[in-house]
């Protein structure tokens, strides 16, 4: 059983027991902090405390994290689209429609079946429904993603993740003309306060910071590139809209009248990152796919 430790700092003082020890590892949610405490497995001082606790600076946490329990997701040959791959790392190149990972009431034809098919090496750190799944991409954006085959590799990747060293750039179609070439939004990203199935800027949201710069601009469209710094959920999806800018397709933060796109229309086509054994910089690219282009060229005629 793998165990964390950590002491509270003095800064930390007077905080719930829950949300200090989720922030001390980004691969731990705090759900998941808190199953591990009504296991009795977060120990405070030698003693087992609720979600609630108060902490004290200089209190000592261990935290006894299971085993990941065997797999038991259904392999499905789905023709994965693979760029690169070795004993560490996997990279591949999602299509548009694909979900990440199994999640009740969605079992079956996820990124994660294929690659049980593919290859029986994964990283078990996120456990049974997320086997070496470093990061995601929405279900409507395609484009590279990289896979962890074991812990090792698992661990350092999400390191570079932490330490926004990991390049990924995206290509986007956004509503509206942007009439200045170059931009950042640095913008906190948290749960819509009025649509819990939303992520919006909120005050107290996590740090998000996106560089843009634009490619092409049509009549009512323009066509960008975007550029994380950090990796928040539908972070580009959630700036674009608010900078006033949505992104063309988007059922959640767009528009209703808009392209005729199945999805947002948004491709993650270049993924760098530092490799795990090696400590060589890699860096793929992956093209638009041809529907992305189709409408690109479709906006072309009409300027």
């Amino acid at each position: 059983m793998k165990q964390l430790h950590f002491t509270v700092s003095a800064e930390e003082t007077g905080g719930r027991i829950d949300k200090i020890a989720a922030t001390q590892d980004e691969q731990y949610s705090r759900s998941q902090v808190q199953e591990w405490l009504k296991e009795g497995l977060v120990l405070v001082n030698g003693k087992s405390v609720k979600a609630n606790y108060k902490a004290t600076a200089g209190d000592e946490v261990t935290i006894d994290i299971p085993e990941p329990e065997a797999l038991n997701i259904e392999a499905e040959d789905l023709q994965l689209d693979v760029y690169y791959e070795d004993e560490d790392v996997i990279v591949v190149n999602k299509p548009s429609g694909m979900v990440v990972h199994p999640a009740p009431g969605h079992t079956t034809g996820t990124l994660v079946n294929g690659l049980m098919y593919h290859c029986k090496d994964l990283s078990g750190i996120n456990g049974i429904m997320r086997p070496g799944i470093v990061h995601r991409i929405d279900k409507d954006t395609s484009g590279l993603l990289m896979v962890a085959k074991n812990d090792m590799a698992h661990e350092k990747l999400v390191n570079q993740l932490v330490e926004k060293s990991v390049t990924r750039k995206y290509k986007a179609i956004v509503h509206g003309v942007i009439s200045h070439d170059f931009g950042t939004i640095d913008a906190p990203i948290g749960r819509d306060i009025k649509d819990r199935q939303k992520m919006g800027i909120v005050d107290h949201g996590k740090a998000a910071v996106t560089h843009f710069h634009v490619l092409e601009r049509f009549e009512d469209f323009t066509f960008v590139e975007c550029e994380l710094e950090t990796g928040r959920t539908h972070q580009i999806r959630v700036h674009m809209k608010y900078i006033g800018y949505p992104l063309a397709g988007d059922p959640k933060y767009g528009p209703r009248k808009t392209l005729n796109i199945d999805g947002q229309a948004l491709h993650a086509g270049v993924l760098g990152f530092i490799h795990p054994r090696t400590n060589e910089y890699m860096e793929f690219e992956a093209p638009a796919p041809k529907e992305f282009n189709d409408i690109l060229d479709e906006l072309r005629k009409k300027i």
